[in-house]
């Protein structure tokens, strides 16, 4: 058995009722979540500084050559493995998270060794905000209504940094950003009409009822 064989639909809880529909699904970039949510690339120039000090205090030092390499190699060694967990952990968690935007909603599969479906309703969502990157990658964090209280420890790191009350849900590292976020602005616009459609429709219904008359 495969790691979503239970999903009747990919990257979905259940088959989309009448009257909802896909508009997009992706996963965010494995190299752009590393940067940004691991942070690889300080950690590359932390160790290189770190090396950089090494040598100059070994030689300021007076040790030989061969002290001065072996010290270094450790230092490299450890800086190897560090960076290569972080990366290899990011890449688990691009393969392993899916974002649908459907008309309705916004769903996240996420988790690595615990996978988890999570339904953000278009109901409940107050804002969208987005921040684009060079590379074309970019994070779309959602504000969800106060009633919703969305755990920043378990949505991390799909959720915006440092936004611990309340937590704001976030699609990270998307590729083509500003597409995506286009398309998720035309389906919460779209769900607001007709939503406002609705509720003139049922104010309508109400008046035409009229007023009880008063027996005679």
């Amino acid at each position: 058995m495969r790691e979503y064989d239970f999903e009747p639909v990919r990257g979905l809880p259940e088959r989309l009722p009448p009257g909802e529909e896909m508009l997009w699904q992706g996963a965010p970039r494995w190299t752009s979540l590393a940067r940004r949510a691991f942070h690889v690339r300080k950690i590359v120039v932390y160790f290189a500084v770190l090396e950089v000090l090494a040598l100059a205090v070994d030689w300021s030092d007076g040790l030989s050559v061969a002290s001065v390499l072996s010290s270094l190699t450790w230092m490299v060694l450890l800086a190897a493995v560090s960076i290569g967990a972080l990366s290899l952990l990011a890449w688990a968690m691009a393969r392993t998270t899916l974002y649908t935007i459907t008309n309705r909603r916004v769903v996240m599969r996420i988790g690595v060794a615990l996978p988890m479906i999570m339904n953000l309703p278009f109901k409940q969502v107050r804002s969208v905000d987005l921040k684009a990157y060079p590379d074309g990658t970019g994070d779309i964090p959602l504000l969800l209504a106060k009633s919703a209280r969305p755990s920043y420890m378990i949505f991390w790191p799909h959720v915006k940094p440092w936004h611990f009350s309340p937590a704001q849900p976030m699609m990270r590292a998307i590729p083509d950003v500003a597409e995506v976020a286009k398309i998720l602005a035309g389906a919460l616009k779209d769900y607001a009409e007709e939503a406002r459609q609705d509720n003139d429709d049922s104010v309508d219904a109400s008046a035409q009822g009229g007023e009880p008359s008063l027996a005679s």
